[in-house]
């Protein structure tokens, strides 16, 4: 497992376990439990390698058996993986891996619920980085679990000139200019517009993808129009799934929504001895 999700799983052990366990240590040594992690609801797995993760950092002893891979769909009542182990290992495991799988299949979850629109489009559903700090590397795997795509990882992977960008700078097409001269081609260039008037200029300038922000569906049909296949278009803003086929229709390249990892639910699992 990549070393910057260890460092994860590590840090959250030692917030939920400073010293010890008090409500285990002292009852169980060496007795020996099983036990199974059931889906009470229908979703997309995501996190059940960070969840075995999580208990074999307590005890590499602990036998974790994965059922369902990241990924797959289960139903209600499904058994996702068997854990088998020191009671008091178990015990000390579960309340954090369960969080990992939890909140990770609920992303999923949610980010297939919003995939499914696209069925039938060329669309793709991106994410943003309205993530959870210090959590964005499992937020964002579990958008991909659930059929979604990264957007930008961070601030230094492309560059994106929103609005306030713009305004400091003078103008979409000066800011882009200075800032091509020194990124050269390998970067991606993105420019939020919320109008027709910024969206012509942007047109004209050397990014590559445009950001219509908050624009409504004819709006947005407009700038398709207009774009001719020029730059990668991007919709974005208050993109709500009974939006996504509408949004679709006017034959954007991708829609952003930041709902995918802050207005999730997370999905209710269980780990039943």
């Amino acid at each position: 497992m990549e070393n910057k999700i260890i460092k994860i799983v590590e840090a959250a052990l030692k917030e939920d376990i400073p010293t010890i366990d008090i409500s285990s240590h002292y009852l169980f040594t060496e007795e020996i439990s099983s036990g199974k992690f059931i889906a009470k609801e229908a979703g997309v797995i995501s996190g059940i390698d960070v969840c075995k993760e999580t208990f074999e950092l307590v005890d590499k002893d602990t036998k974790f058996v994965v059922l369902k891979d990241n990924g797959s769909i289960v139903e209600k009542g499904d058994i996702i993986a068997k854990v088998k182990g020191r009671t008091r290992s178990i015990l000390m495991s579960e309340r954090v891996g369960l969080n990992f799988l939890q909140r990770m299949s609920g992303i999923a979850s949610l980010t297939r619920k919003f995939v499914d629109q696209t069925v039938g489009f060329n669309t793709k559903i991106l994410d943003t980085r309205k993530t959870t700090p210090l959590l964005r590397l499992l937020e964002k795997k579990a958008v991909v679990d659930g059929g979604g795509t990264n957007h930008r990882m961070n601030l230094s992977d492309m560059v994106m000139l929103k609005d306030n960008h713009i305004k400091a700078a003078g103008s979409i097409i000066d800011a882009v200019a200075v800032v091509r001269n020194n990124v050269g081609r390998d970067i991606l260039i993105e420019v939020e517009v919320e109008s027709i008037e910024k969206f012509k200029e942007a047109l004209r300038s050397d990014c590559d993808v445009v950001m219509l922000d908050n624009m409504d569906n004819k709006l947005m049909l407009e700038c398709v129009i207009l774009n001719n296949h020029l730059k990668i278009l991007e919709a974005s803003g208050n993109m709500t799934l009974e939006r996504i086929k509408g949004v679709c229709l006017t034959g954007v390249d991708t829609i952003s929504v930041g709902g995918l990892t802050h207005s999730y639910s997370s999905l209710d699992i269980s780990l039943k001895f």
